[in-house]
């Protein structure tokens, strides 16, 4: 527990120094500092300052205009930012429409 507490003091200290990275380079460093540490499960998401409500702040990036807040355990909610697979693409018709060439011959 105490070794948490620190980790977690750690990166809230530095937070401030990388405040003007990039959100999505900002996480990738902090998981990767939560991998060396063998946390098992956890979720790392980019949201906006007014959306962080009571969540562990572990990171302010973009110009402080986002924060990266950390949950241990179960994934959270996805977050707006997260990359959702995108939907599957409509397979191409065999045929073309009313009896035109599709251009195949």
């Amino acid at each position: 527990m105490t070794a948490r507490i620190v980790f977690i003091a750690l990166l809230l200290a530095s937070t401030q120094a990388f405040a003007a990275k990039p959100c999505e380079e900002l996480k990738g460093e902090i998981a990767a500092q939560i991998d060396a540490n063998h946390v098992p499960s956890y979720t790392l998401e980019i949201v906006a300052n007014d959306q962080v409500g009571d969540r562990t702040v572990v990171g302010s990036c973009d110009g402080g205009t986002n924060k990266i807040v950390y949950t241990r355990g179960a994934a959270a909610a996805p977050a707006t930012e997260s990359a959702a697979p995108a939907p599957a693409a409509e397979p191409a018709a065999a045929k073309a429409p009313d009896g035109a060439s599709s251009g195949k011959n």
